[in-house]
């Protein structure tokens, strides 16, 4: 009998307590305050009239379209660990950036084809993230700065069994 009583009495209570709060929020609206939108240079303006928000990247400057430091795929030769000159200029822009922003980390991922075997592929994609590595050290980088990472033909980042998607899997990323 106690426990019926509690339980009606902790019902009413509810109920009152409720339809108290359904009758004062029907009097005063409730207030959100709205994400502040950060005005872009130049009026950029969308279909509204409120300014069109922009990602920052200035904590993440390797994931801004406009930054040099977006492009961060080195591609190599069959068979070969040796940079290319045409990326030369590319790895001297991170490591400048490295450089100078001690608290930020990479790791160099090296990739390889399809063809070879397993062991020989994991190997030369260590000898491609190490090659990248070694050449951002004498750029300046400090070495807790520099990581590799060998997914030899794993992961490929081109479908296909042609020399089109085979030169686009001999790699190293470098993922920040």
């Amino acid at each position: 009998m106690n426990t019926i009583l509690v339980s009606s009495f902790g019902l009413a209570v509810t109920l009152a307590l409720g339809l108290g709060g359904c009758a004062s929020q029907a009097e005063k609206p409730a207030v959100v305050e709205a994400p502040a939108v950060r005005p872009v240079a130049g009026g950029d303006y969308g279909a509204g009239t409120a300014p069109i928000q922009r990602e920052s990247y200035a904590d993440r400057p390797w994931d801004d379209p406009a930054s040099p430091l977006y492009r961060k795929v080195i591609y190599f030769d069959y068979d070969s660990s040796e940079i290319r000159s045409e990326f030369v200029p590319l790895l001297q822009t991170h490591a400048g950036y490295l450089a100078k922003h001690s608290g930020a980390r990479v790791t160099m991922e090296g990739h390889t084809d399809e063809r070879g075997s397993r062991e020989y592929n994991l190997a030369l994609g260590d000898q491609r993230a190490q090659t990248v590595q070694r050449f951002m050290l004498a750029e300046g980088v400090q070495a807790d700065q520099a990581a590799t990472l060998s997914f030899g033909e794993e992961k490929p980042a081109a479908p296909g069994h042609s020399e089109g998607p085979w030169s686009q899997n001999r790699r190293v990323e470098l993922a920040y």
